[in-house]
């Protein structure tokens, strides 16, 4: 059974940092690309970063590129989230996901943790 579970969500001012893990299980994680993605209350699911399966390719929106870094551990099959110069804006609950490489949709999803960012 595959499952992702990310952590160190969290409340944090304008302006602060934080990083976000995601946790996977049940799968082989070296195979997988992986992103990240967040929803905020009202909006649609939107695409924060993403990472292929060695780790040496990545891609940002222009919404958190220069601010958001993805790296991922393949020895402690984790992917993380370094988000830095937070603002009110990147409130939302924050998602990883995996998807296995050449594919369009992602396979697996975890259920989230929420960053709330106070101006």
């Amino acid at each position: 059974q595959v499952q992702l579970v990310e952590s160190g969500g969290g409340l944090v001012q304008a302006g602060g940092s934080l990083r976000l893990s995601c946790a996977a299980s049940g799968l082989t994680f070296s195979s997988y690309n992986m992103g990240w993605f967040r929803q905020a209350p009202g909006k649609e699911r939107e695409f924060v970063a993403r990472i292929s399966w060695s780790g040496g390719s990545t891609y940002y929106p222009d919404s958190v590129k220069g601010r958001f870094t993805i790296s991922r551990d393949n020895t402690k099959n984790t992917v993380y989230l370094q988000m830095n110069s937070l603002k009110p804006e990147d409130t939302a609950v924050y998602s990883c996901a995996a998807r296995r490489p050449l594919k369009q949709d992602y396979d697996y999803w975890g259920p989230g943790t929420q960053v709330t960012v106070s101006s």
